[in-house]
């Protein structure tokens, strides 16, 4: 796959579609490569008419960790976050990474694009649409939040399997805790089958190199990061917010924060949805997701 250098490090990419056509970029979540947007979701926003770009985010998959800026402490951002201060010693925030979505729009030559991300990448996606509304046609948040204090958290079950390492660095206790983790968050009403989460997993755990450091790093980025209920407000872009009801990790809450503090912006509820990227799944993202992609490019050849 290719790689571009922007914003000080090297980014991975893959991007599938027609040059003519509009731009999306999909921006994973946390600990996650951007092998885990399946195929058949970028396959069917460009049957849409869309060029889809794909990446991995810093600290993981074939894009630069950034082990120079040394460990993370997550105990000490995790004690913050509980008295209710934030964090001053992380090795980057959020806003840093959305600098890296706008970094490769650059160097790829793409001016603006329809941003797309889940989770934590729902978190950067807002703040590029905040920081950088100028390279932003649109916005849209899946499974993610605004983080503002006095939101459901999640359970600490759900959180204890999300931060609890493998049982060893082997492939095999890698792809098991990978399998674990979305067994714990995955989708009642839409479950991944036993060969495609172990396929995910084998491909999860082939591909990138095994950087718990960078984990870190990310998880940290995450909670000292301040809340971005207050400055969604300003966000100008068209905006949909798409949340699972039945969502452990990022609770419904969380979805409706954000589509209340963006103005304008569509919300949608999927009932038996969680937190993963089920092949079940994709017809209701390429429902939702596209079809809002195409509204606003009509809207926009109607202007």
């Amino acid at each position: 796959m290719p790689r571009v250098k922007a914003n000080g490090i090297e980014i991975e990419y893959d991007i599938h579609g027609r040059e003519s056509d509009p731009a999306v970029v999909l921006v994973m979540g946390f600990s996650g490569q951007m092998i885990m947007w399946p195929m058949s979701f970028v396959e069917g926003l460009t049957k849409k008419g869309f060029r889809v770009i794909r990446f991995d985010n810093r600290d993981v998959g074939l894009t630069t960790h950034m082990d120079h800026l040394g460990p993370a402490d997550m105990g000490a951002a995790m004690a913050a976050a509980a008295s209710g201060e934030r964090y001053a010693k992380a090795p980057y925030l959020l806003d840093d990474m959305a600098q890296d979505v706008v970094g490769l729009l650059d160097a790829l030559g793409i001016k603006a694009a329809h941003i797309v991300g889940a989770s934590m990448g729902g978190m950067i996606a807002q703040l590029v649409a905040v920081n950088h509304p100028g390279h932003t046609l649109s916005m849209t948040s899946i499974m993610s939040t605004t983080g503002r204090p006095g939101l459901t958290q999640a359970r600490p079950e759900v959180m204890a399997v999300l931060v609890t390492p493998p049982k060893s660095d082997s492939k095999e206790d890698r792809a098991a805790a990978f399998k674990s983790t979305f067994r714990t968050i995955g989708s009642p009403g839409f479950p991944a089958t036993d060969a495609e989460l172990a396929a995910l997993a084998d491909a999860m755990v082939n591909r990138g190199p095994y950087n718990p450091a960078g984990i870190a790093r990310q998880m940290v980025a995450i909670m000292a990061s301040e809340p971005r209920h207050e400055k969604l407000k300003g966000v100008k872009a068209p905006a949909l917010v798409l949340h699972g009801k039945d969502d452990p990790l990022v609770p419904l809450d969380g979805g409706e924060d954000t589509a209340k503090a963006i103005p304008n912006s569509e919300f949608i509820v999927v009932p038996g949805m969680a937190h993963d990227f089920t092949e079940a799944l994709m017809p209701q993202f390429i429902e939702h997701v596209g079809g809002f992609l195409k509204k606003v490019e009509a809207r926009k050849a109607a202007a």
